[in-house]
């Protein structure tokens, strides 16, 4: 990703990836604001069916965790694209076959109040099977709301 072009083009593709073409993921009405190598971020807004209860204006604590486990895995999945050579970038995207959590830890720092939320996601470690990431989620008032980190197995076909 040293072109612009890859980084937009992977910006794309990691939009439908990551949420156009899953379920889960475009029901919490989450999207792909960026994407580099070291960090990603995913934007979204609040919503009824985002909250705890009718009495509550604070996410669920389940989505907050679900956003930050998929932005870890936004983060991986990038650096492993980015750190194949020689190919397409679509060829280097196929190639990243399973990438699952296999250990996530939530700290809830405060209540997820807000309207709109951005989650960021931190590579911390790439190795051959397993990767690690640390992720945030802050409201738009820049609010820490809750930290991650995520262990993700991860599944790449080889040259």
């Amino acid at each position: 990703m040293t072109k612009k072009h890859d980084t937009e083009d992977l910006l794309a593709i990691a939009n439908h990836l990551f949420v156009e073409t899953s379920r889960f993921t475009s029901g919490l009405g989450l999207r792909v604001d960026s994407v580099d190598p070291e960090n990603t971020c995913m934007k979204f807004k609040i919503r009824d069916d985002l909250t705890g209860s009718d009495r509550t204006v604070n996410l669920h604590g389940g989505v907050i965790a679900a956003v930050l486990d998929i932005t870890g895995s936004l983060v991986i999945f990038a650096n492993l694209v980015h750190k194949m050579k020689g190919d397409t970038l679509q060829k280097r995207v196929e190639k990243v076959t399973r990438l699952n959590t296999i250990d996530l830890r939530i700290d809830y720092l405060r209540p997820g109040i807000g309207n709109e939320f951005r989650a960021t996601g931190y590579l911390l470690r790439t190795g051959k099977k397993v990767a690690v990431a640390r992720m945030e989620l802050h409201n738009e008032e820049d609010r820490l709301i809750a930290v991650g980190t995520g262990s993700y197995i991860l599944g790449v076909v080889s040259d």
